[in-house]
């Protein structure tokens, strides 16, 4: 069955059928092959699996996303990075990984990340002679973080999907997110040193500092407010979704004056597009693990696991990340999570590992994919930003997978980067 499920799937992906209607697919090809085909089967796992108090969180982490592009928060955090660290040699290239990490405590989107960013540093970057493939390739790796560092859109499915505590998923990949934005910081800095590039401004005085912060300290307080919330429990995951459209709405109305009402239409409906994808997956790949577990996959993948690690939880994490990376490179991070997740969470369980920190290795682990090609999301991003081909960026993308690879390999053998914060909050 296993081997059925599989084939099917990925023969309607290469077929360029839509993810979703490919799980839908795979749904229907596993009841016949089990004679339990009933179109009211799939109807109500399809509904229930959107049907989640939870999810709603994602389309309003995405709607604050799109209005703080607008209303001109995002350009206030990128001039406050470069303030911070644009004096150094090739400061653009830490603009742009310190801006994502900022930006990525409001989105928990890459896509929504890599897009405000890019949006602003890139020209930039071309005008003051940057090489473009390279830039480009760091801005994308960089909006990588944005589904890592809380909130993130990933972490909420996977705390729905696995019954999981999703507050301690958020937390669990601050520190994560972090050493991923200073190793392609510590990579940026080889190449602006091997090329000499200027840097883009003197170093601030602390009145120019203070300037700097005042500018952006409106659309920098939306993620302390954010997750501020979210750890002292005045408010849940999805209720902090919406007071971040409301406080970003709001800064951008009537604090900056740069979004206006006439834009709210076009703001909507680009997040209802993201939204509905996301969502539609979620309802198929519901009815795709209802099959799965019927057919009792996992516990085929876990026998398989454990004749190739001996039982050796080290060798099955390393198999599961191997299978992950591979995974992401021919899959987007979301299908691929919510079909996974149900598949390979017994067996991290089995093995006696925390949730949590498989949760976070997982997200982090398909979050590289989204930078890999051919069905990296964010490397389209990127390339429509830069107007480059896809060849152009591959090659001086990379240094930068190489060290995203290597934190994932220390927060898998170092649980406590993960369940440290987590493990301080008693929720």
């Amino acid at each position: 069955m296993l081997s059925a499920f599989l084939s099917s799937l990925f023969g309607f992906i290469f077929l360029n059928i839509p993810i979703a209607f490919s799980l839908i697919l795979t749904t229907i090809m596993l009841m016949v092959f089990a004679n339990e085909l009933s179109s009211a089967n799939i109807a109500s796992s399809v509904y229930r699996g959107i049907d989640n108090f939870p999810l709603m969180a994602i389309p309003f982490f995405m709607l604050a996303g799109e209005i703080m592009n607008v209303g001109g928060m995002s350009r206030r955090i990128v001039n406050f990075a470069n303030a911070l660290v644009g004096h150094v040699t090739g400061g653009l290239g830490y603009v742009s990984v310190v801006a994502s990490m900022i930006f990525a405590g409001v989105s928990g989107s890459a896509v929504a990340d890599t897009s405000a960013i890019g949006s602003i540093l890139l020209p930039i970057m071309k005008k003051e002679g940057y090489d473009v493939p390279k830039s480009t390739a760091l801005i994308a790796a960089a909006g990588t973080i944005g589904p890592i560092i809380p909130p993130s859109i990933p972490m909420i499915l996977f705390g729905v999907v696995a019954g999981v505590s999703i507050v301690k998923l958020f937390l669990g990949g601050i520190i994560p997110g972090i050493l991923i934005g200073v190793g392609l910081m510590i990579v940026w800095r080889f190449h602006a040193k091997k090329y000499g590039y200027k840097a883009v401004s003197h170093r601030q005085t602390r009145a120019e500092m203070m300037t700097a912060v005042k500018e952006a300290g409106w659309a920098l307080m939306l993620p302390i407010i954010i997750l501020g919330g979210i750890v002292t429990g005045i408010y849940t995951p999805t209720e902090a979704a919406v007071v971040a459209v409301v406080y970003a709405f709001f800064i951008g109305m009537f604090i900056y004056k740069e979004l206006k009402l006439s834009a709210m239409p076009e703001i909507l409906v680009m997040a209802s597009k993201g939204t509905a994808v996301v969502l539609l997956v979620c309802g198929a790949a519901t009815a795709a693990g209802y099959m799965i577990t019927t057919a009792q996959v996992p516990e085929m993948l876990m026998k398989t696991l454990t004749e190739l690690s001996g039982g050796n939880v080290l060798l099955a994490m390393f198999w599961i990340n191997i299978l992950l990376l591979i995974v992401g490179c021919v899959m987007d991070l979301t299908p691929a999570l919510l079909i996974l997740a149900p598949m390979l969470l017994p067996v991290a369980e089995s093995y006696g590992l925390d949730p949590v920190y498989f949760g976070v290795v997982m997200c982090v682990n398909l979050c590289i994919g989204l930078i890999t090609p051919p069905v990296g999301t964010v490397l389209y991003v990127g390339c429509g930003l830069s107007k480059i081909s896809m060849g152009q960026i591959t090659k001086p993308l990379l240094p930068f997978i190489g060290v995203m690879i290597v934190v994932l390999m220390l927060i898998t053998y170092v649980p406590g980067l993960i369940t440290f914060i987590p493990s301080l909050v008693n929720r």
